[in-house]
């Protein structure tokens, strides 16, 4: 499987931000974008996941099925600004999203199993994701993304702000996520 990027350009009034990228990303490996903060990260980012309009270009899936155009379902998306529920505890979070997508997911397992993965301890799973850490919120996405199994796995400044052994967790977690999708992040 792979991710071609074509042509892709996107300008803000008169400052061209992302100028004629061509590349191609392929499963099983991580791919990082490095770059000061400013340089378009972020709007490659939100291009590829529609989230902005492009000024041209196009994003191409392919796999087994032949060569198409990249839809919301083949995309996980986690922002360098967590964004959770805040009104919602973690298991109550996480309970919702495995009730609304289980037609989706495939091999559900139980509650506990799924935060044993980011490790997330058993006092925090009952808060509020209002009262989570920025890496705690970090990890509930990473935990959604893991859920929906998605063929593209875009992380956005994953590893900003988190302690040491944090970040690592999340290093090792997405090292062994990376087997059956793209994984591209950025970081500065």
């Amino acid at each position: 499987m792979k991710l071609e990027i074509v042509n892709l350009c996107k300008s803000y009034n008169d400052k061209e931000v992302l100028k004629n990228i061509n590349f191609t990303f392929e499963k099983g490996k991580i791919y990082g974008l490095l770059g000061r903060n400013g340089v378009g990260k972020t709007t490659f980012f939100n291009s590829i996941n529609s989230d902005i309009s492009i000024d041209s270009g196009k994003f191409f899936l392919d796999n087994e099925y032949g060569k198409n155009i990249i839809q919301n379902k083949d995309i996980g998306y986690i922002t360098s600004t967590p964004i959770v529920p805040e009104f919602l505890t973690g298991k109550e979070f996480l309970q919702f999203y495995l009730d609304v997508n289980k037609d989706k997911i495939k091999d559900i397992k139980e509650i506990d199993e799924y935060f044993d993965l980011v490790k997330l301890k058993k006092e925090d799973q009952n808060k509020l994701l209002k009262e989570y850490s920025h890496g705690m919120k970090n990890k509930m996405q990473m935990l959604i993304n893991i859920i929906a199994q998605p063929n593209i796995l875009l992380l956005d400044e994953p590893l900003t702000s988190l302690d040491v052994v944090v970040a690592e967790e999340m290093k090792q977690l997405l090292r062994t996520l990376k087997k059956g999708r793209i994984t591209v992040f950025s970081t500065h």
